[in-house]
């Protein structure tokens, strides 16, 4: 097991970091999480057993509001008719264009987020959604005070109090290095100057004046809301 860990950490951290399709970049993290989680089962102590138990619930968590804030962005660009690629024109296509961006459309119609530049300028058309998503991330880079850094905290205190001083290292090492992938994914959706989203049918009622309102139902906003406010305001309660 402890084997199985060092691998995991190791491998799901280098490998995310040449992904740029999001699904398996979030693969590889959820490899490099299991080396914390079988670090934790390595460990014959009452501390390691409520560090797995309180880290497998909160990294199910905060992996369910990621995906699910993936969905929603997804479903808002498919209901709005929002082309999922770049072009240097203004909101109008030629014919060419328009056959294009439908057929990217039809690509994509299993889930229309694949790639992590497919969110660039996120926060320009949704602040609150993208505002969320960087929580969650910054949870799975296990940033503090979000939940994500006390389960890594409690992992790691009990790695260290077991004298596993080696992998505690590892640990440290390769969640500092993950940082670079969950980073790039932030500076997608804030650092970039917005973009020109084109649209694949002419007719929209949803795009007024010029602007595309990205507007989610309610129960996908309250999951998330709820989720995200979860992750955020557990230093309140840091109890496992």
């Amino acid at each position: 097991m402890l084997v199985s860990c060092l691998l995991s950490l190791i491998i799901g951290t280098l490998l995310g970091l040449t992904q740029n399709r999001i699904k398996r970049l979030f693969a590889y993290s959820t490899i490099s999480h299991v080396g914390f989680i079988l670090l934790a089962l390595s460990i014959d102590s009452v501390e390691s057993i409520q560090a797995f138990l309180f880290y497998l619930m909160q990294y199910s968590l905060t992996n369910l509001n990621a995906f699910i804030i993936l969905i929603s962005i997804g479903y808002s660009f498919y209901l709005q008719g929002i082309s999922l690629t770049q072009t240097s024109s203004k909101h109008t296509l030629t014919k060419s264009a328009t056959s294009v961006a439908k057929q990217e459309q039809l690509d994509q119609n299993n889930s229309p987020i694949q790639l992590t530049k497919q969110i660039k300028g996120l926060f320009y058309f949704n602040p609150l959604l993208a505002l969320s998503f960087t929580i969650t991330i910054f949870s799975f880079a296990g940033l503090p005070p979000l939940v994500g850094f006390f389960g890594k905290q409690m992992v790691l205190s009990a790695a260290l109090d077991s004298g596993y001083y080696f992998l505690t290292i590892i640990a440290i090492l390769t969640s500092v290095i993950s940082a670079v992938y969950y980073l790039n994914i932030i500076k997608e959706m804030f650092f970039y100057p917005k973009p020109e989203r084109t649209m694949p049918f002419q007719q929209s009622s949803l795009y007024v004046e010029g602007k595309y309102n990205l507007v989610l139902s309610s129960y996908l906003t309250i999951s998330i809301s709820i989720l995200t406010l979860g992750i955020l305001l557990f230093i309140f309660v840091p109890k496992e």
